[in-house]
């Protein structure tokens, strides 16, 4: 029976490129489950978009003298190109600076209002008196009060990873003049976290066991030692979604409060654009169905602990007063595996010392799938990795060339030169012309050391489907990596280049049973190497795709024209399955599926990196 899986992916802020950090951070990641549960057959949907309201996006605008709405749509387009270059299917990538997201967010507020879970009160924040307005969290910098970071913004120290509260900031300074800023009363909307802790520290023990260490402990051992208290959700800006309550004009609704909310009104806005409202509630509302959230270890915080209490907060009370249907509470989130920081070349990857490696810069010079590959075997799931070019080139050469590539490609091309194309029959050449040989089964004559080597591959939609089912992403691939390694052994004994020579029909069952289970690791490298998997199963003879197809889509709404990212599912979802490859299915010329890195090619990229070219 298929499943509902709501895959929810980071919102990059659109005010930057995109790096491998964030790639390995969030977004490669929910590709690879994404996929993986597509081939199972389940209803995935799976969802993101850009930032466009938060205050990253209002300070590069202010440094570069134009709109908001002007640096996101920059960011925005870059982002959609990249995704569909690496092969990143979103069901929809969107962005917060819709009708649509605007009209969710404000339902969300008002549910929270009703159930009484926002008051208003005094607090005081920054204003400068040189730029005469309050100044947001980001517009504030200083010394962290907690690790002594100087150079903190006002939300949260990049170097020891807490929020902050930007009032206790030592040293303030605009970030715009640097001007020492007062402290100021202002009023606002705030969540009553206070009110809902007990409900989420309930569901945060409930995960316990399956949840990452790092995302839980961190969850409960905030809360545990500081409690939950009132947090903002209003700012003093003019960018951004306008409260919805008289008299509040001159505020909008915080970033951290709305851009959450970006996974239930892309969810909704999908189920808009394919023609089936009411269809969100397949993932948000109906009992069994698991939402993953895909972030890294910055925003854990408000994944696990501030959405959660948004979601209690509204109760059955949204889905009432948003579609006019019976009121259901919301699904909380399943599972939040964040993951850790990619460090580059032992540093810290910072855009504005150009110290990184970024994604469409990386496509102008190599393929996508040896990127996806590297990204996955160093990711930073339960601690901080580090990119090494030398290692990325080793690994390129030696395991996807070496150790997967060449097996693929030397068995087919060896099999289109000896057997006329065509996948040898496993029949003996005496019975093949017999009348009943139709009815014999292609396993009856397998050998021992076949039959043994077939079922350790097969095994592997088990335990690397488990591995992927766990978001164990690195341990998956190099299971299905090992299997790799047990054909490749497998050719070694069996030696059917000399068995040619002298016996065909013991080459060809050899070179069958090698078929069959590159037939198998096609798929469970599939969700990794989405390219060259697609590549191999046409060249193996298939004509339906393994996966559908990413294309973009221009909608209009009050806010005007927006390009999102959408996804044609597979004409044929399930393939998560043994092959059933059958001797004399026609193959496609075969072309080898990777490219030998020169050693060189690492000093080269080391020297892009700092003072060199992007």
């Amino acid at each position: 029976m298929t499943k509902p899986i709501l895959v929810a992916v980071a919102w990059p802020y659109a005010n930057a490129d995109i790096h491998v950090g964030n790639l390995t951070g969030s977004y490669l990641p929910a590709d690879i489950f994404a996929r993986y549960q597509r081939l199972k057959g389940n209803q995935v949907l799976m969802v993101s978009g850009s930032d466009a309201h938060g205050t990253p996006i209002t300070v590069k605008s202010d440094a570069e003298g134009v709109s908001p709405e002007t640096v996101y749509k920059r960011y925005h387009a870059g982002f959609l190109e990249l995704f569909q270059k690496l092969g990143l299917h979103y069901d929809l990538f969107s962005s917060t600076h819709t009708q649509n997201h605007f009209a969710v967010s404000q339902a969300m507020f008002l549910a929270l209002k009703k159930n009484g879970y926002l008051y208003t009160e005094s607090q005081q924040q920054w204003f400068s008196a040189s730029l005469g307005k309050f100044l947001p969290d980001r517009y504030v910098e200083g010394t962290c009060y907690i690790c002594g970071f100087d150079g903190a913004r006002g939300d949260q120290c990049d170097n020891c990873g807490n929020v902050l509260d930007s009032t206790q900031l030592i040293n303030p300074r605009a970030k715009e003049d640097g001007s020492t800023p007062e402290l100021r009363d202002t009023t606002h909307y705030f969540l009553d976290l206070g009110k809902l802790e007990g409900p989420v520290v309930q569901f945060l023990e409930e995960r316990q066991g399956y949840w990452r260490a790092n995302v839980v402990n961190r969850s409960l051992g905030w809360i545990r030692s500081e409690g939950l208290r009132g947090r903002p959700i209003t700012r003093d800006l003019d960018w951004g979604i306008p409260v919805p309550e008289e008299g509040w004009d001159s505020k909008r609704l915080y970033v951290w409060f709305e851009a959450v909310i970006g996974y239930l009104s892309a969810a909704i806005e999908w189920a808009a654009l394919s023609g089936e409202p009411g269809a969100w509630h397949r993932w948000w509302t109906e009992a069994g169905a698991r939402a993953y959230y895909f972030i890294g270890k910055d925003n854990i915080d408000f994944h696990a602990i501030m959405w959660p209490a948004e979601l209690i907060g509204v109760a059955d009370e949204f889905a009432h007063t948003f579609e006019g249907a019976e009121g259901k509470p919301l699904n909380l989130p399943y599972d939040v595996p964040a993951n850790e920081f990619l460090n580059m070349e032992d540093r810290k990857i910072s855009g504005s010392r150009n110290w990184g490696v970024w994604g469409l810069d990386f496509l102008t010079r190599y393929d996508p799938d040896p990127l996806r590959y590297y990204l996955t075997v160093t990711m930073p799931e339960t601690s901080d990795a580090n990119w090494d070019w030398d290692d990325f080139v080793r690994r390129n050469n030696n395991e996807l060339v070496a150790t997967w590539g060449n097996l693929a490609n030397r068995v087919l091309s060896f099999t289109y030169r000896h057997w006329e194309g065509k996948v040898p029959d496993p029949l003996p050449s005496s019975l093949r012309a017999s009348e009943t040989s139709e009815a014999i089964p292609s396993d009856r004559f397998l050998r021992p050391q076949d039959r043994q080597l077939l079922a350790a591959v097969e095994a592997g939609f088990d335990s690397v489907g488990q591995h992927i089912e766990n978001v164990k992403l690195r341990a998956a691939l190099g299971e299905a990596m090992r299997l790799c390694g047990e054909v490749n052994r497998y050719l070694d004994e069996q030696a059917p280049w000399a068995q040619v020579k002298t016996d065909k029909d013991a080459a060809g069952l050899t070179i069958y049973t090698a078929l069959r289970a590159i037939d198998n690791l096609k798929l469970l490298l599939a969700p990794f190497l989405p390219h060259t998997s697609e590549a191999l199963h046409s060249m193996l003879g298939y004509h339906a795709p393994l996966f559908g197809e990413q294309y973009t889509e221009r909608i209009n709404d009050d806010l005007g024209e927006h390009e999102v990212l959408r996804y044609r599912a597979a004409a044929i979802p399930g393939h998560w399955r043994p092959s059933t490859l059958e001797g004399g299915r026609a193959l496609r010329e075969p072309a080898p599926l990777y490219k030998k890195l020169e050693p060189s090619i690492a000093d080269e990229e080391r020297a892009r990196l700092g003072g060199g070219a992007v």
